[in-house]
């Protein structure tokens, strides 16, 4: 299983991780962001995620179903470990107008990593269409109405979003100042910080979720663009921001949420989100069989 597993991430290190890094490359230490690509950069990544997803299924068979959905963020987090900080693009975008059209774009940037990663899922539910046998025996019960799955569902989102929020503001926290305006401003935490933060607590939300709720780990993982959304909206108002470039240097911001890339977020997230999942399923197995 362990082998499955490395060689699932590992198909989508070395095809989105390293092979497709080229397309998307910026300049040394620059950030990777969602403009840094062409359009066509941006059909080519979709496809590819989707040929990931798809040869990861076979590579990790039979499990690919459980185990191909690694693939697709595993190449990504490649880029965003690799890739700058929010704090360079502060720096390429220093003055006020520069940054309001900067966080206004980035706020919708999560959507696209999203789909990169749903190329990817589809890409493992073909490959499992295509190896699937029909089984005409077997039914299935759904003992929840559709109603409370939505619900399920809804509360997973919402509360994924806080717990992360919660989570990343103490785990990836660098220097904070204080200031007269916004009461304080935190420096851009160091790239293993915003790993490490962004994997555990989203872990976190995905265990709680399934193992109180049994809802999937996709909720969890929408929530991770969903967290970048609501962070820039929350956070960076036009008077902060217009306080922030007077005052402050690029590597400040009025919370820690807004100084992780989007691709970073959605990125660990979703790993952070399979790990949290599964963990949860093997406790539930285990209190059952113990």
């Amino acid at each position: 299983m362990r082998l499955r597993i490395a060689a699932s991430a590992a198909t989508g290190v070395i095809l989105i991780g390293f092979l497709a890094w080229l397309s998307a490359a910026p300049e040394p230490l620059g950030a990777v962001s969602a403009d840094t690509i062409s359009g066509g950069g941006k059909v080519t990544l979709v496809g590819l995620a989707f040929l990931t997803g798809l040869l990861a299924y076979f590579v990790s068979w039979p499990y690919g179903r459980e185990i191909g959905v690694l693939a697709v963020p595993s190449g990504l987090a490649i880029w965003a470990v690799r890739c700058g900080s929010m704090t360079g693009l502060m720096r390429a975008n220093p003055s006020f107008t520069q940054r309001q059209a900067l966080f206004s774009a980035l706020k919708w940037e999560p959507l696209f990593w999203l789909a990169v990663l749903a190329a990817g899922f589809a890409g493992v539910l073909v490959g499992w269409k295509i190896r699937a046998r029909p089984h005409s025996d077997q039914a299935k019960d759904n003992a929840a109405s559709n109603s409370s799955v939505y619900s399920n569902a809804v509360v997973a989102l919402i509360g994924s979003a806080l717990i992360a929020q919660l989570c990343i503001a103490v785990l990836a926290r660098d220097v904070r100042i204080f200031d007269n305006k916004l009461g304080s401003v935190v420096a851009q935490p160091a790239t293993g910080q915003i790993v490490f933060a962004v994997c555990f607590s989203f872990g976190l939300a995905a265990f709680v979720f399934k193992k109180f709720l049994d809802v999937s780990y996709v909720w969890p993982t929408i929530a991770s663009g969903a967290l970048t959304f609501f962070a820039i909206i929350t956070y960076v108002k036009q008077d902060v921001l217009e306080h922030l470039v007077q005052r402050w240097p690029a590597p400040f911001f009025p919370n820690v949420v807004v100084s992780i890339l989007p691709l970073q977020m959605v990125a660990f997230g979703a790993l952070g989100s399979f790990a949290g999942y599964w963990m949860a399923v093997r406790c539930n197995y285990w209190r059952k069989h113990a």
